[in-house]
């Protein structure tokens, strides 16, 4: 019988903001597009945020990969995506502020998140 290998562990940078909603736990789903290390997570892998002199380690408990924003926000839980109180069209429009309509080509990921003492 052999070992499954260990999870992963990933490391990305996030605006402060984002990062506070996190760290709270009012925000439990990251958005981002499909650069390749991105690609290479997966459910059950952890997460470090980093946000200046911050860190921040999350576990990813689902990844799903969407063809837009658009799409992406019809599936997902929005009250988990950005600040409380948020319109889907407030979403909209901050992923489209930070992620420019060629990026958003490469596809749209929605990582669950879950911090390690929850």
């Amino acid at each position: 019988m052999t070992t499954p290998p260990p999870p992963d562990e990933h490391s990305l940078n996030i605006r402060k903001p984002y990062f506070d909603l996190i760290a709270t736990g009012s925000k439990t789903i990251e958005i981002r597009v499909g650069y390749a290390k991105i690609r290479k997570m997966a459910a059950g892998d952890s997460l470090r945020f980093n946000s200046g002199d911050h860190s921040l380690l999350t576990h990813i408990t689902d990844l799903s990969e969407y063809t837009s924003f658009e799409e992406m926000l019809t599936a997902e839980d929005n009250t988990a995506i950005g600040e409380p109180g948020m319109t889907r069209d407030q979403l909209l429009a901050a992923c489209r502020d930070i992620y420019p309509p060629e990026k958003e080509a490469l596809g749209v990921f929605a990582l669950h998140l879950r911090l390690p003492h929850t």
